[in-house]
């Protein structure tokens, strides 16, 4: 007895020293990236608008250089979006998760394999085979023997499940988990775990399945975050942002507000409520507003290609500003009356959820 506490207690205190160094820390770090790209527009923007000021340029060319500049850093925001955005994007707790998963199998593998009552030997004493480490494939092989022969060893399920998940053997992970239901309770740990490989599995293309198992988990234990924060994402992957924003929603409030998957929660909330797209801050919010204007502006007196009219619509759905998007896209219906030209601005209209007024075939 006193062999397991030590060995819980030094895999616990492994456990959270690899916790700690995976975490998030900023060290050196004095401005984000995307500020520094900001003050450098600023800065670019200034100049422009000294340059009118001194007489250098001309209002038609300080126009479209404000409008150059528009685009740039509404394309870094569409790549700082693309990169938050992501359906996986659950923080810390597949982190947790895999450690957990790897103690398991640890003291799993040593309670199965192992004999902790043995007696000591002298070094000298022990054989080859004993000092050599038994790597991974070799403790599986040997534990899907015992489970060939006895396929009601609950406890060897219990082992070789996480063990699958870890190896990528997806398949064989789900198998198991199905088979720990068999043999067990279904709790919502197990259901979790079990729409886990099946995602996995699916490979970004999801799966029916999970989603029912996740919210049978969801459904029998009402404080089981994982579960929630699965559906949530898988919800967000599948353009249902109603339905996803509710269940962050229902994940952050069982949150004590200390959890490491707090801030990536708040995050696919935010991005749920603004129909999958990452929100611009009040700093970014300014600069693009000062840079569409001009863009916007340029486009209602000359006129300009479809791609500039998209982009003028897709940073007022950046900015939150649906009026703006949808005056500027009826607008762009007018340049453009036939649907043919105006490529993907149709899908990013009907995609935000605006009206097709006037719209032809």
């Amino acid at each position: 007895m006193l062999f397991w506490f030590i060995a819980i207690a030094v895999t616990a205190i492994a456990c959270a020293a690899l916790f700690y160094a995976a975490g998030q820390h900023a060290v050196n770090a004095a401005v984000p990236e995307l500020d520094d790209a900001n003050s450098h527009f600023r800065l670019v923007l200034a100049g422009i608008d000294a340059d009118v000021a001194a007489g250098k340029l001309g209002e038609p060319e300080a126009i479209a250089a404000r409008g150059e500049l528009a685009r740039e850093i509404l394309r870094l925001k569409a790549e700082a979006g693309r990169a938050t955005a992501t359906p996986h994007g659950l923080g810390q707790a597949p982190l947790l998760a895999g450690l957990a998963g790897v103690a398991v199998l640890a003291l799993g593998l040593y309670a199965v394999l192992g004999s902790p009552d043995l007696p000591s030997q002298p070094l000298a004493g022990r054989s080859d085979a004993a000092a050599q480490q038994i790597d991974l494939e070799t403790a599986i092989a040997r534990i899907e023997a015992q489970l060939t022969a006895n396929p009601d060893d609950l406890r060897g399920w219990t082992v070789i499940a996480p063990a699958y998940l870890e190896m990528g053997r997806y398949a064989d992970a789900a198998r198991a988990y199905r088979r720990m239901m068999e043999l067990g309770e279904p709790t919502a740990d197990l259901q979790t775990s079990l729409a886990e490989a099946l995602m996995l599995g699916a490979d970004g293309a999801g799966s029916a399945e999970a989603m029912d198992l996740l919210r049978a988990a969801a459904a029998s234990d009402p404080n089981h975050v994982l579960s929630r924060l699965y559906i949530a994402a898988e919800l967000t992957r599948a353009g249902d942002y109603p339905a996803a924003a509710e269940a962050w929603q229902a994940a952050l409030a069982l949150s004590k507000g200390d959890e490491p998957w707090l801030p990536a929660a708040q995050q696919g909330l935010a991005v749920a409520q603004n129909g999958g797209v990452a929100p611009a801050n009040a700093q970014e919010s300014e600069m693009i507003g000062q840079m569409v204007g001009g863009l916007a502006e340029r486009l209602d007196t000359q006129g300009g290609s479809i791609e500039e009219w998209t982009q003028l619509v897709r940073a007022y759905l950046v900015l939150d500003d649906t009026g703006s998007a949808q005056a500027a896209y009826d607008d762009a219906v007018a340049a453009y009356p036939q649907a043919f030209d105006r490529g993907d601005l149709d899908t990013l209209a009907l995609g935000a959820g605006l009206t097709l007024n006037g719209a032809q075939p």
